[in-house]
């Protein structure tokens, strides 16, 4: 399922970041009075009405800045809009118009984007006539909101979810493997995807986040159809090294939530760092099966650093999911890519597998009464009767009991641990949902 993407555009202190926390439903921009106190991008999902989207707030947009932030935002926006679905061009009603906007107006009827021209700080209908001023930048429609007290919100989501799809379950009825490959920039992404198809469909350099563009490419394996997702760098080289992340980062969120299984690919010599563990939480957020490709290994002095203290290290890093795989690979040398092919059908395998409700009980069942779940905090025990895997294009497994809400963490973990002893789902997040089992 393809989650479009919306972004937040405008000049500084227009309650952009406002706006986000508003349709977001949680607090994570940091909103103050000073101008321009974005200077990060706040990514998050949003749900309305059943319609989710990926909703990116960008940083205060200032034309023509050589202040070193502000070139950085101007970028930022500049790419935002390029992989945009739609965008809300926020202005404040109580400045009025100004000549930032107009610059603003003018690069997004020049990008031939969708935009909502969003006239911000509306918080009653006193303001409705001053709305009027910004139709003088040539929208067919102005929506007055008030971003602080979530006035016409609603009616606004109405107009920008209104084509979008509706959330359903991923359908692949054609029956092709997606594999998204994913990984910080300069990690071999596009050396891989040449190395699989045989020829150079991605430019490469040692250039961080020099590819082109995201390039979906099909290829045969062993009469299986496979489409491989190349989340790319920059359309255009850009200096500012926030922009190259930021772009990155866009491509890899579209990327994850198009694919079936998703190869995060991390260099062997710098190991797993934190823009990896993002990509990784990412991946598992959206429960994609998930390989960890070690790349760059031909680069590896075998006899200090062999692949079994590799893996231990990265095992360590990675914590609690200790169920991915881990592949030494060399995209350079072809070293080890196809058996990352065959690993990969595997993981498509796991994440569609089923198990019988009468199997599940009598194995489940049977470890919970040797290892019976802790009584609540009011000393009553709880009892789990029933366990189902629900339908769906991942795993779920329902859990019917008492007291489900007085479960503990701790042996939630242990019920995962149990089922991935028993059933495999080796590389596949899995869902626990408990449920009050009615007499």
């Amino acid at each position: 399922m393809k989650n479009p993407i919306v972004v937040i555009v405008g000049r500084p202190n227009v309650g952009k970041s406002t706006l986000f926390n508003r349709i977001v439903g949680k607090r994570d921009a940091i909103v103050d009075d000073f101008s321009g106190v974005t200077r990060d991008r706040n990514y998050g999902e949003a749900d309305w009405a059943g319609k989710f989207f990926r909703l990116i707030d960008t940083g205060g947009y200032v034309p023509r800045s050589e202040d070193l932030f502000e070139k950085a935002i101007r970028e930022q926006v500049e790419i935002a809009v390029e992989e945009a679905d739609a965008i809300l061009f926020v202005v404040d009603c109580r400045v009025g118009l100004t000549p930032m906007d107009l610059d603003i107006a003018k690069l997004l009827r020049e990008s031939n984007k969708k935009f909502f021209l969003v006239v911000n700080k509306v918080d009653s209908e006193n303001y409705e006539a001053a709305a009027a001023e910004f139709y003088s930048l040539g929208v067919d429609e102005v929506y007055d909101v008030s971003a602080i007290g979530g006035r016409k919100i609603g009616d606004l989501l109405d107009v920008v979810t209104a084509d979008f799809d509706d959330a359903t379950d991923e359908d692949y009825l054609d029956n092709k493997l997606r594999i998204a490959i994913v990984g910080r920039p300069n990690v071999g992404k596009s050396s891989l995807t040449n190395a699989l198809l045989g020829y150079d469909r991605s430019i490469v350099t040692n250039i961080p986040g020099t590819t082109r563009d995201s390039i979906d490419s099909s290829l045969k394996y062993y009469g299986k159809d496979v489409v491989l997702i190349d989340t790319a760098g920059l359309r255009k080289k850009k200096r500012v090294e926030e922009s190259i992340e930021f772009f990155s980062t866009i491509r890899t969120l579209r990327s994850i939530a198009e694919c079936e299984v998703a190869i995060v690919m991390i260099d062997s010599v710098l190991g797993v760092e934190k823009q990896d563990q993002k990509i990784i939480d990412e991946a598992i957020a959206r429960r994609k099966g998930i390989i960890l490709a070690v790349n760059k290994w031909d680069l590896v002095e075998k006899d200090t650093n062999t692949a079994r203290d590799q893996e231990l290290l990265i095992r360590d890093k990675i914590g609690s999911v200790d169920y991915l795989p881990i592949m030494f690979v060399s995209a350079l040398t072809k070293q080890r890519i196809f058996k990352l092919m065959d690993l990969a059908f595997q993981i498509r395998e796991e994440r569609r597998k089923t198990i019988s409700t009468a199997k599940l009980n009598d194995v489940i069942l049977e470890e919970i009464k040797r290892t019976p779940p802790p009584a609540t905090s009011t000393g009553k025990e709880v009892k789990i009767k029933y366990v189902t895997q629900a339908a769906g294009s991942y795993p779920v497994f329902l859990f019917f009991a008492n007291y489900p809400k007085e479960i503990a963490d701790h042996y939630k973990k242990f019920l995962e641990r149990t089922i991935r002893k028993h059933f495999g789902f080796n590389g596949i997040p899995i869902s626990l949902s408990f449920k009050e089992k009615t007499k």
